[in-house]
């Protein structure tokens, strides 16, 4: 371990599911000190966070005030980090907080507008403050973009399928729209019409994106987070597929962007730019 100072972690949405698994592994990081953890259900306020989540006390108290443990990050010796993992209706107000305290956030949440996104980047700008959103921490899931990105040079036909559990509360998913943003900057247009199509229900057909890409979410009791790219030409189809079965396989990332976002002064979005 170096000698510099552990990095002060604040994590908010605590007790969600991704929060909890946040918390686990920062408190398990040697170079991370976890120093708050919000959340706003009333259930969990007061009780010691370690023992909410099950790995014994941290000595940490479940607390509903942003604010406050913001204030508490910029008592530290190192610029503190604040990991999200909310909802999309607070999201936006909880990074601008963030910035303004000069708390590096880490963002999971994901279902900001393009507008948002854009005015946190001006924020993020102005203030020399590091900031990532993340719209997936996976490391399989940045390679599967690569390779779509790569096969969607030789194929002019693709729509995206993006399946989640029906607690999710975006829709599309924000890593499907950062698949279908990357495939569109090659600058083709895809799914050239053979026929004109009639939807006999609204939505049938999914929604678009950039360059007429179309995306299809499902939401089911079952599943936890999944994504399709299907390719198709005459005489052929490729698949690209990943599958997550455990929470686990995003604290990599999750680690690698609070390491990563203290060296930064801007807004960086997805987890391909850090790596």
């Amino acid at each position: 371990m170096s000698n510099q100072s552990p990095i002060p972690v604040v994590v908010n949405g605590a007790c969600g599911k991704m929060g909890r698994e946040v918390i686990k592994a920062v408190a398990q990081a040697e170079d991370m000190t976890l120093i708050g953890a919000i959340e706003r259900n009333p259930q969990y306020i007061g009780q010691d966070i370690g023992e909410v989540i099950g790995c014994g006390p941290l000595e940490i108290p479940v607390l509903n005030d942003l604010q406050a443990n913001l204030v508490l990050a910029t008592q530290e010796k190192v610029q503190g980090v604040m990991v999200d993992f909310t909802h999309p209706d607070s999201v936006y107000e909880n990074v601008r907080s963030a910035l303004a305290y000069g708390v590096r956030p880490v963002v999971g949440t994901t279902g900001l507008s393009p507008e948002q996104i854009q005015d946190l980047a001006d924020f993020a700008e102005k203030a020399s403050t590091g900031c990532l959103l993340i719209p997936n921490f996976s490391i399989g899931m940045v390679l599967l973009q690569q390779a779509a990105v790569q096969a969607s040079k030789y194929f002019d036909h693709v729509e995206i399928i993006e399946l989640h559990h029906n607690q999710k509360a975006d829709a599309p998913s924000g890593t499907a729209i950062q698949t279908a943003q990357l495939l569109a900057e090659l600058g083709k247009t895809f799914n050239p019409a053979i026929v004109k199509e009639t939807e006999k229900l609204t939505g049938a057909r999914g929604s678009v994106a950039e360059e007429n890409i179309r995306i299809h979410s499902i939401r089911l009791p079952g599943l936890l987070a999944h994504q399709e790219v299907i390719f198709g030409a005459p005489g052929q189809i490729y698949t690209l597929r990943h599958d997550t079965s455990d929470r686990s396989c995003y604290m990599p990332g999750v680690l690698l962007a609070i390491r990563k976002v203290t060296q930064l002064k801007s807004l960086v979005y997805g987890l391909e730019k850090i790596l």
